[in-house]
């Protein structure tokens, strides 16, 4: 077997799929999930981007059918975590608004966020060290902050956190340990990028959002292509098991071998 091939293994990627179906078969996971976990919900941290919208739209979707099947409240608490003034905020209030979410929130994590960095300059002085948190290392305490409020949030309303990773960031290691990869459940983990937009698409994503370069938002200007030097075109063919440029399929595989811990459950001895 290839490399690619148990790469394709481990994360479980089809070659093509069958977009109602995997709508249908993801709708239920979260409703068995629910339903195992006796929560009275999910709740779906809402970016603006094409992952959080297609992840509302499966959660609402959920949430409503157990509600109907079984004449009990189900509800998808969405939301909102802008640092200070997000440019994109309108997009997360449209998919709130597209896919009629009645439970939202704001928690502006910025106050937070800047809080824990001066601690950190503090307690780094006293090792000697002078300098300013390093802006990815900012992006994460952001990222961090924002997985604290959303449990804080799921704990006072019995709620599940749901997560929006999904293959083609999982082979790049492209999120945040125990940040936005700190979650209940991943309804879209099977999926590669090209294939999320896919389902976005039919369920009613709104234009504006299909229409955005992919960004996780942690700082001004930041991409997810540009950043990690590979685009989500090469990154889904991979991951479909199609030959890709070497230098691009040799760069995948780097980064899926140096992120392992990632995935991986926490070793212990």
């Amino acid at each position: 077997m290839s490399m690619q091939q148990e790469i394709i293994r481990q994360l479980g990627v089809k070659p093509e799929i069958e977009v109602e179906q995997e709508i249908r078969k993801r709708v239920d996971f979260l409703k068995e999930q629910v339903r195992q976990s006796r929560t009275t919900g999910l709740l779906i941290a809402i970016s603006g981007g094409i992952d959080s919208a297609v992840a509302t739209a499966l959660c609402k979707q959920a949430t409503d059918e157990l509600s109907e099947e079984t004449g009990m409240a189900y509800l998808t608490l969405g939301v909102f975590q802008p640092y200070g003034q997000q440019e994109d905020i309108a997009d997360s209030y449209a998919v709130a608004e597209a896919f009629q979410l009645t439970h939202k929130v704001e928690t502006n994590i910025q106050e937070t966020v800047d809080e824990i960095a001066i601690e950190v300059e503090d307690a780094m002085k006293g090792i000697g060290v002078h300098r300013h948190v390093s802006i990815p290392g900012k992006g994460n305490i952001k990222a961090r902050t924002r997985m604290v409020m959303q449990y804080a949030l799921a704990f006072e309303q019995n709620l599940l956190v749901v997560g929006t990773d999904h293959a083609s960031e999982a082979i790049t290691g492209f999120f945040t340990k125990y940040g936005d990869g700190a979650v209940d459940v991943t309804p879209l983990s099977t999926l590669n990028k090209r294939q999320v937009r896919m389902l976005a698409q039919k369920l009613g994503v709104p234009q504006s959002i299909l229409d955005k370069a992919p960004t996780a938002g942690l700082w001004e200007g930041q991409t997810d292509e540009q950043e990690l030097g590979i685009s989500y075109a090469d990154n889904s063919d991979y991951l479909e098991g199609k030959s890709i440029d070497q230098e691009a399929a040799e760069k995948l595989e780097q980064m899926f071998v140096k992120t392992a811990h990632k995935r991986s459950l926490i070793p212990g001895i």
